[in-house]
């Protein structure tokens, strides 16, 4: 036992408590990492298997299904392991990849300079570059972009000046930062700079069967739909994201768009088809149009989710788009479950994403298939 955990920790694993909290949460970040076996069945596991989980002192770990094998255990029928070794191996060369960028974020990295990273993998760059999307949902330049743009808000928000923040994050011109920011800012990265200021966002707050609710718009539409347990707490996360902004408690759109939420909650209508105002990458926008065909009182995997899509090896992809989702409910990633139907995380805590859900549930089974949304005022 000892020599094969040796193993694992030489390949950068933690420690084999970490492995084994793992384990018993069915962590999806371990697939890939590690097998787990059993020495009373002489069967090995995926983290993620949905099996009844073993005693502690019956468990071996392994840093991959060679090495479990070659000890004489056996793959489980139920997660098959053995399948997602191929699978590991890309996860591990995307995870190279990623570091590659996040250490170059300062120069330009293109295919041809990836090249090296999968060489010994046999990938040619358009292969790397197919790879790469398949497991993670977007290109390796559209990951550099995202990771630039990370490191650009967070130098505007610790007070640098835009020229010096640009340079900083990797962007080698004013122009090329222009070009890039406005489709994901939603603003000038100056205004970002000031906490939003000069916008104008009104919001109301509202009791509903879930807690304190908050519903905050601009003048083209809703932009944040917040759960929790005290208004001064929703206050502060809206606040937080625009510390310069105009915000307002009362606003003719915010007081009519709570009300709809509020009986979206008590299941008189099945969809909130209200006017939105939020910004998001091609991806996220996808991932949250196909989380609004997801029928009243139905849920999905993240994996389904990400086939859909035509991305079959996008389900963790798909589930950091459900978290930076800004209108919940609006956009109903609480939808959007594990494949072995385990709730996974739910900003808002994974206790009302149950209550949620089963509210939706109850209802669709009261009223039968549901009767289109009502009609919503736009404020226009």
């Amino acid at each position: 036992m000892t020599r094969h955990l040796q193993v694992h920790n030489d390949l950068g694993g933690g420690s084999v408590d970490r492995y084994w909290r793992s384990v018993v949460g069915r962590e999806p970040a371990a697939d890939g990492t590690f097998v787990y076996a059993v020495r009373s069945t002489g069967i090995y596991c995926r983290p993620t298997c949905a099996a009844r989980k073993p005693r502690r002192e019956q468990v071996v770990f392994f840093p991959g299904p060679e090495a479990a094998e070659q000890a004489g255990f056996r793959p489980c029928r139920r997660c098959r392991p053995r399948g997602e070794a191929a699978g590991a191996a890309q996860a591990a060369l995307v995870r190279r990849v990623c570091r590659y960028i996040d250490e170059h974020l300062e120069d330009t990295v293109s295919l041809a300079s990836l090249a090296g990273i999968s060489a010994a993998d046999g990938l040619s760059p358009h292969r790397l570059q197919r790879t790469f999307k398949r497991v993670l949902g977007i290109t390796p330049r559209q990951y550099a972009d995202a990771r630039r743009l990370d490191r650009l808000k967070g130098r505007l928000r610790e007070g640098e000046t835009v020229t010096r923040a640009l340079y900083d994050a990797g962007y080698g011109s004013s122009s090329r930062l222009y070009e890039r920011v406005p489709g994901h800012f939603g603003m000038t990265p100056a205004t970002y700079r000031r906490g939003g200021q000069g916008m104008q966002i009104g919001y109301a707050i509202a009791d509903s069967p879930l807690g304190r609710l908050l519903v905050a718009s601009t003048p083209r539409g809703v932009c944040a739909v917040y759960l929790g347990d005290s208004d001064r707490a929703l206050e502060a996360a809206l606040a937080e994201e625009y510390p310069a902004a105009e915000i307002r408690r009362g606003n003719g759109g915010a007081d009519r768009w709570i009300g709809a939420v509020v009986r979206h909650l008590e299941g008189h209508h099945p969809r909130l088809d209200l006017p939105l105002d939020v910004q998001a990458t091609a991806f996220q926008r996808r991932v949250w149009e196909e989380l609004r065909a997801i029928p009243y009182g139905a849920t999905r995997s993240y994996g389904d989710i990400a086939r859909r899509l035509g991305e079959p090896g996008a389900a963790r992809a798909v589930g950091r788009a459900c978290a930076t989702n800004p209108v919940s409910l609006v956009v109903p990633c609480h939808r959007a479950v594990r494949e072995d139907g385990s709730l996974g995380g739910y900003r808002w805590g994974v206790e009302r994403k149950q209550r949620l859900l089963t509210l939706e549930r109850s209802a669709a089974a009261r009223k039968g298939p549901p009767r289109p949304a009502e009609a919503v005022p736009t404020g226009e």
